[in-house]
């Protein structure tokens, strides 16, 4: 079981919180059906995610059984897990997604936009310098689509940029860690990048997210502009365990291993639900 839980990545699944957004925002977390609707969704994108997961590793298995980590962590690579149980685990994703479309046809529609986005990724994309971080940014943007989707409701464009802003960011201090933790061997994109050009990428993704969140706010929400601090505070702690304490290779551990990130992130979702209900009630 825990090589399963390892080759679909069950802890990458917090990735997918982004499908919640539009539900926050459009102020329906009191509706049942919506909720409902967005907990799918969110279950459907783990799938996706999950299935992208194994035929990438399917793909580079080889590669991963010569890479020092890879070849102990990887169920595939180990040979925990062969490649044929990954082939029946992987058919058995797509077959869920698409059985999905019978619920939420249109979310549906989103996500198999996201699984053809990412079989490109495992094998071409990937290999392209800066293709590969918008490629990965944009998986983040359908999630948050995904949600909008799910309850039927329009997605403001300051949303969408900004969430493509902190998707470029993660992705940039992502390339930016292996490049300075395992230098240029653990990708083969990687010896496009330099260290101080994924900087230069972070630090605008970064200031641009923020600038575009004010924005969204501002003139979308007013209400919530007492949220922006805990933004801000959420990107200088993250660039500053990153700096400091050499995480960021994976975001989902910096966020799991943070206890500061863990209560700024739950106090900023609090907060915006607690205003919005405040507003609408």
């Amino acid at each position: 079981m825990s090589a399963f839980i390892r080759l679909i990545r069950v802890k990458q699944w917090i990735k997918n919180a982004f499908v919640f957004a539009p539900i926050i925002f459009s102020g329906l977390f009191t509706d049942t059906q919506a909720i409902i609707n967005t907990c799918i969704a969110f279950a459907l994108f783990c799938l996706a995610a999950s299935a992208t997961y194994v035929l990438n590793d399917i793909r580079d298995i080889e590669q991963d059984r010569k890479h020092p980590e890879k070849s102990k962590k990887r169920p595939l690579a180990n040979g925990d897990i062969s490649q044929t149980q990954a082939y029946i685990i992987l058919a058995a994703l797509y077959a869920i997604i698409a059985v999905s479309y019978f619920i939420l046809p249109k979310v549906t529609e989103v996500i198999v936009l996201y699984v053809i986005i990412n079989i490109g990724y495992c094998f071409y994309l990937k290999y392209l310098a800066v293709i590969d971080i918008f490629t990965i940014a944009s998986g983040f943007v359908l999630r948050v689509y995904a949600g909008a989707m799910a309850l039927e409701v329009p997605v403001s464009s300051w949303m969408f940029i900004t969430t493509l802003c902190v998707a470029l960011y993660l992705a940039a201090i992502k390339r930016r860690q292996e490049l300075k933790l395992q230098g240029d061997g653990s990708r083969k994109v990687l010896k496009a990048y330099t260290v101080e050009v994924a900087d230069r990428f972070a630090q605008m993704s970064a200031t641009s997210a923020l600038v575009f969140y004010s924005l969204f706010v501002t003139s979308t929400r007013p209400e919530l502009v007492m949220s922006i601090p805990l933004v801000l505070f959420g990107f200088f702690r993250y660039w500053f365990i990153t700096e400091t304490l050499d995480q960021g290779e994976s975001p989902t551990d910096a966020l799991i291993q943070d206890w500061q990130l863990l209560l700024v992130a739950f106090l900023w979702a609090m907060f915006c639900i607690w205003t919005i209900l405040s507003t609408t009630t």
